[in-house]
């Protein structure tokens, strides 16, 4: 008992060293901009070591879809990027593609301007930086702080003599395990945005819709036939004028006939 006491008791004592240690690489990274070498030296240093996260969206109209699509992956395939996004969608009077694209951070500005080359007015254009430098290295530290104290607790776990003093070091190196696991996913995931920008691509081409097309052409067809039909209409009058007089001419003589018997059988 007196063994598993002492063991608790260094335990305790490496945890408050690795949350000190902790707090010590913050303020190293407080003040990480201080520095004996020269100024200018500081500031490239600085500027080559900024950990950025770069976004960009753009969304445009295009005259032709396929070639506009075509232009894009040309640039992806020259600038080693990859499309992790691809769908398209069909709407009355337009196609839209939609792509989402990783681009190595270095060839982002060039790869941009190819896959847009041609565009003339950007519906929405919006390019975002993001400088995690400071997480990143608070991240590195922190991990770097739980790994030391976890070799320590291995160490001290080859001195335990029992089974309880066993089972109590090893549940300390559990716990610490699982923080380190979520250390290392999120330096992960910073790492992976670092290094790859994601560009979101939307771009459609309008065309006309079937239906109205359809409906357009019997449209203009029926009163191309109307149109028609009256002039043939009035070609019929004129072959047939005659025949029209002659019959206008005996409607009125039977009505002048029947008034004249009309009045001679009142007298």
């Amino acid at each position: 008992m007196k063994h598993l006491k002492k063991l608790l008791a260094i335990a305790l004592i490496l945890s408050i060293y690795g949350c000190a240690q902790e707090a010590n690489y913050e303020k190293m990274n407080d003040a990480g901009e201080q520095s004996i070498a020269p100024k200018n030296e500081v500031q490239d240093d600085q500027t080559d070591s900024r950990k950025l996260i770069k976004e960009g969206t753009v969304a445009f109209v295009t005259e032709d879809l396929q070639q506009t699509r075509k232009t894009v992956f040309d640039a992806v395939s020259k600038y080693k990027a990859y499309v992790s996004f691809d769908q398209e969608y069909n709407s009355p009077g337009r196609i839209r593609n939609i792509l989402k694209i990783r681009i190595p951070s270095e060839n982002f500005d060039k790869l941009l301007g190819e896959a847009t080359k041609g565009v003339e007015k950007f519906e929405r254009k919006e390019i975002t930086v993001k400088d995690v430098t400071e997480e990143f290295l608070d991240v590195e530290a922190r991990l770097k702080t739980k790994k030391e104290l976890e070799q320590r607790y291995i160490e001290l776990l080859k001195t335990a003599k029992n089974i309880p003093e066993i089972l109590e070091v090893e549940k300390q190196i559990g716990l610490l395990r699982s923080e380190i696991e979520s250390v290392e996913g999120r330096l992960r995931y910073l790492k992976d945005r670092v290094s790859f920008s994601t560009l979101s691509m939307n771009f459609y081409e309008e065309i006309a819709s079937e239906k109205k097309s359809e409906f357009g052409e019997k449209f203009n067809r029926s009163l191309q036939n109307g149109w028609e039909g009256v002039i043939l209409f009035f070609i019929g009058i004129a072959n047939f004028w005659p025949l029209i007089l002659v019959f206008l001419g005996a409607l009125v003589g039977v009505r002048v006939y029947r008034k004249k018997m009309k009045s001679k059988s009142e007298k």
